[in-house]
């Protein structure tokens, strides 16, 4: 966990944030958009061009009740608030990235709509049949536990709840390109086939609703994706050209899968 801890620690978050707000021509003192913060505030491969494209398969409805593990900066969460109008628990790791969602959620103006709660998604402190919805984008790559993962949100989502979600997946070859934008060193990747995350989850009860490899449609989007701005990730993600290279070069030589789901528990 030490290795995770690190990886996902940005000293200064909040000042570096409202930093590239002023850059990027936005008042910090004015209610921002959470469209305005898209390509800062969604950490995970395709960004939030990939969060409005799960957006629009999850079926998510204004009274369900959601939960986002591994939220990062909350980027989703507002996506969903916002658009949707539904209420959102986040659950993360970092508390330098909880801090940020805090913030985040307070300049937006959803900080009545959206919960941040640091902690794990392996011991996750909700009671049973909890959400409608439990949303998890590039998270289960740092857990090697899947089971117990899976078993977790399968626990607290409701009968008939819908897990969504994109993921690595490991591909024919071992990862071998690292830093990576979510591990440092092997030591802290933990990538499974696309064939045994769905075996685990129909092992829990899981049924399949939505299962598909996006890899190809990534790498294509992601070539037109040139547009500068001074909100971008690397405002608190380290070595980020480094990382996002060496992942879209694993991608392109089959070392990892893009996946993404929806999966509905029984």
């Amino acid at each position: 966990m030490a290795g995770l801890e690190a990886h996902y620690s940005a000293g200064d978050i909040e000042a570096r944030i409202l930093a590239a707000v002023r850059a990027a021509g936005l008042n910090p003192e004015q209610r921002l958009l959470p469209r305005e913060l898209g390509a800062l505030d969604h950490f995970h491969t395709g960004g939030v061009r990939a969060s409005r494209e799960l957006l629009a398969l999850a079926q998510i409805r204004a009274e369900d009740r959601v939960l986002d593990i591994g939220a990062g900066l909350a980027g989703p969460a507002r996506l969903l608030a916002s658009v949707l109008g539904c209420r959102v628990d986040c659950l993360e790791m970092s508390p330098d990235f909880c801090a940020a969602a805090v913030l985040l959620n307070r300049l937006t103006g959803l900080d009545e709509r959206i919960k941040v709660h640091q902690g794990n998604a392996l011991g996750l402190p909700f009671p049973d049949d909890s959400f409608d919805v439990v949303w998890m984008q590039n998270v289960g790559m740092n857990i090697a536990d899947k089971q117990k993962l899976y078993g977790e949100i399968r626990r607290v989502l409701k009968p008939g709840g819908r897990y969504a979600f994109q993921e690595m997946a490991a591909g024919e070859a071992a990862t071998s390109y690292f830093p990576l934008p979510w591990a440092t060193d092997p030591a802290d990747s933990f990538l499974v086939s696309a064939e045994e995350m769905r075996w685990l989850l129909g092992e829990l009860g899981f049924i399949a609703e939505l299962f598909e490899d996006t890899s190809q449609a990534h790498l294509n989007m992601a070539a037109a994706d040139t547009a500068p701005n001074p909100l971008t990730l690397g405002v608190y993600v380290d070595n980020l050209a480094q990382k996002a290279g060496n992942a879209r070069r694993s991608l392109q030589e089959g070392q990892i899968r893009l996946i993404r789901g929806v999966f509905r528990a029984k």
